[in-house]
């Protein structure tokens, strides 16, 4: 099959599109990834790319065609909102001039941006086939609860601009089951929604820890607490930083923060404020192949979002990485995502917001035998294995794919006149 997926994010950007494009190269498709210069969440272009450099290039045997965009910057405002338009245009301007060869389906990959689909869709309209959108994030409800708009007016036209995209793919798979009702409340039709979750790549699996990991070597020995991935609006720094100063006389209880993002500079300003230097250990962000042995030294794992009716919706995607590894979980959160810890028996939830509820769970977890806690991870390893296997995940999705293109072969004809 010949698949081009459509992202604005791609490697060297760690997102979980650069695995799923592996595993379809690995079932004998071919591939082609049309996407961006990678900036992110840096907010500038990675070293070597450019306008005018490196706009092809091959990842694992997939063609990757790149466009050109404006940068992320800080992440806030205009700049963003750009980086969003530029790509969409510059899709719909030079796409059809670099992928001109004879796709079976398009594949759409959204974290953020919903409008990463306004292109593909003009791409489906040109060749006539078939569009799968994997929705990671909900808008115009994400934009809302981030804060990002507070128009009524906006976020109605953004509203607007998604019951378009919803009633033109073929297929929409959802991360979270709990984000049909939002799909359909959008114009999406029941019967083309199939929950699609995220897995984790291969390389997240229980290691001993046995690495020395130098950017830990400052770090005292301890209950150390980590927190991986994105430091932004929706992490809720404020309820973590606020349950750090709680626990303030437990000086063994270490918060390692493994990643970065815009809100980094403000809890690191804020913990020092606090005088709570000797406790927090910013390490910034680390190759995603390092991760395992990152989390392998953690006796607890820590996922929080915050309290928005949107956020318990969503599953998180460290929490598939978090079970993968057979670590103990702290989850910080509403709904979905701490249903699935607790199905797990993966660890233990609190309510988000809620500095005092944060505080008695981690207390809950120092206080617990270490071999308690190796229950803990194994238990939400067996849940993942039996629910998120990477190439379990893949099987379906690809036969999905031939079932999708096969269909509209045989019932829309103007499909099959492109082959």
């Amino acid at each position: 099959m010949r698949i081009l997926v459509v992202t604005q994010y791609f490697w060297p950007e760690n997102f979980r599109i650069n695995d799923l494009v592996s595993g379809l190269l690995e079932r004998g498709n071919s591939v082609t990834v049309l996407t961006g210069i990678p900036n992110y969440p840096e907010g500038s272009f990675f070293h070597g790319y450019g306008f005018f450099r490196k706009t092809s290039q091959e990842y694992h045997g997939a063609k990757v065609v790149r466009v050109p965009l404006i940068p992320r910057g800080n992440g806030s405002g205009v700049k963003l909102a750009l980086n969003y338009l530029s790509f969409v245009l510059s899709v719909c301007f030079l796409a059809p001039f670099r992928c001109r060869e004879q796709y079976d389906l398009i594949f759409i990959f959204e974290p953020s941006p919903v409008t990463v689909a306004l292109p593909a869709l003009f791409l489906k309209f040109l060749h006539k086939i078939p569009i799968m959108f994997w929705v990671q994030d909900l808008w115009p409800e994400s934009l809302s609860a981030t804060g990002a708009v507070t128009s009524r007016r906006i976020l109605d036209v953004v509203a607007g601009v998604v019951r378009f995209i919803y009633r033109n793919c073929d297929k929409i798979l959802i991360t979270s089951r709990s984000f049909r009702q939002s799909i359909e409340r959008h114009d999406g039709a029941p019967e083309n929604i199939i929950y699609f979750p995220q897995s984790a790549e291969d390389i997240f699996h229980p290691i001993v820890e046995t690495q020395t990991l130098a950017a830990c070597n400052s770090i005292p020995p301890g209950f150390w607490i980590m927190f991986a991935g994105n430091i932004g609006t929706a992490q809720d720094f404020q309820t973590l930083i606020a349950t750090a100063e709680k626990l303030k006389e437990h000086r063994d209880i270490h918060w390692v923060i493994v990643g970065d993002g815009r809100m980094r500079e403000w809890a690191e300003s804020e913990v020092k404020t606090r005088g709570l230097n000797d406790n927090f250990h910013f390490l910034g962000r680390h190759p995603l192949e390092t991760m395992p042995a990152f989390y392998s030294h953690a006796d607890a794992l820590l996922v929080t979002l915050k309290k928005e009716p949107i956020f318990a919706l969503t599953i998180p995607a460290k929490i598939q990485s978090y079970l993968a590894c057979g670590r103990p979980v702290i989850a910080a959160l509403d709904g979905e995502g701490a249903r699935i810890v607790e199905e797990a028996g993966a660890g233990i939830t609190c309510p988000a917001e809620s500095a005092d509820a944060l505080c008695n769970a981690i207390l809950k977890m120092y206080k617990t035998p270490k071999i308690e806690r190796e229950k803990m991870g194994m238990s939400g390893r067996r849940y993942y294995e039996a629910n998120f296997d990477r190439d379990m995940l893949l099987d379906k999705l690809y036969q999905w794919m031939k079932e999708l293109v096969a269909d509209c072969d045989r019932s829309r004809p103007h499909y099959a006149n492109n082959k």
